[in-house]
């Protein structure tokens, strides 16, 4: 299916690995043209020699802490030829109430959930701008899935993940009338090499072979975790024309585990 990206350009931050670099994968494979953003140079060095060798595009790098005030208003100006957004950076440590600080509280906000509502910020007058009827410039926000679980063990990112779900939902409801789309992705567990990493710890420790990491996902969905592709591939269809009439939602990828949790 050609999703009619050929030629557009999109900013996806955290764009050096995990979603983010699968994201890029998978609009490049369009013709999107990329420009990655991390905190690490040389990382995203790497990801966009690979990437123009395998697809033929330009990708741009920079390396920026987006948790940083001023950040985003920095990246709109060198880059304001943007058709998509891809906000992606940036994680959300667990622990309950009592045993996540306030200190902590906010810098993992000042990342997940203010970046994101910073680069939105940034680079929404610039989108709508490029808007016209040949194409609808569209910010996807991959937001988690822990508002759904309402995990206490988990309660930062619950918390600022609903807070994102609001964002995403409000902004998008009106951003049509400015020519724009702004749609959510809330993933479940993901085989990202951070994940797969944590599982092989666990099963060294819990079946003595690391190498049995895949039987930790037995009692998952098919058994498994999504894998970074399915993701990737989902933000490119959710940015392009072919879900032109797509916003203020939150697409869920978790195999059916919210729908699983809320069963009666």
């Amino acid at each position: 299916m050609d999703l009619h990206l050929r030629g557009r350009t999109a900013l996806i931050s955290g764009g050096s690995k995990g979603i983010g670099r699968a994201a890029a994968e998978s609009l490049a494979a369009e013709g999107c043209d990329l420009v990655l953003v991390s905190r690490t140079l040389a990382t995203l060095e790497e990801t966009a020699v690979a990437i123009r060798a395998r697809h033929q595009v330009s990708v741009r790098v920079r390396a920026a802490d987006l948790s940083v005030q001023g950040a985003a208003e920095d990246l709109a100006a060198q880059f304001p030829d943007v058709d998509i957004l891809v906000n992606n950076a940036g994680a959300i440590p667990g622990g309950s109430l009592a045993q996540v600080d306030g200190t902590t509280w906010r810098q993992a906000w000042q990342l997940k959930v203010f970046g994101y509502i910073d680069l939105c910020r940034a680079f929404y007058p610039l989108l709508k701008a490029r808007s016209s009827p040949a194409f609808i410039p569209c910010i996807v926000n991959v937001i988690g899935n822990a508002a759904e679980t309402l995990d206490h063990a988990h309660i930062c990112g619950v918390t600022g993940i609903a807070a994102l779900y609001a964002f995403t939902r409000s902004l998008g409801g009106a951003a049509p009338n400015d020519g724009l789309r702004v749609v959510g992705l809330s993933p479940g567990p993901v085989a990202t090499d951070r994940l797969v990493g944590l599982m092989r710890r666990k099963a060294a420790d819990r079946r003595g072979d690391p190498e049995r990491w895949q039987e930790l996902f037995a009692s998952m969905p098919f058994g498994r975790a999504a894998t970074p592709q399915e993701i990737g591939d989902m933000i490119a269809f959710l940015a392009s024309p072919r879900s032109s009439f797509t916003s203020g939602t939150i697409v869920t990828i978790d195999g059916g585990m919210a729908a699983r949790s809320r069963a009666f």
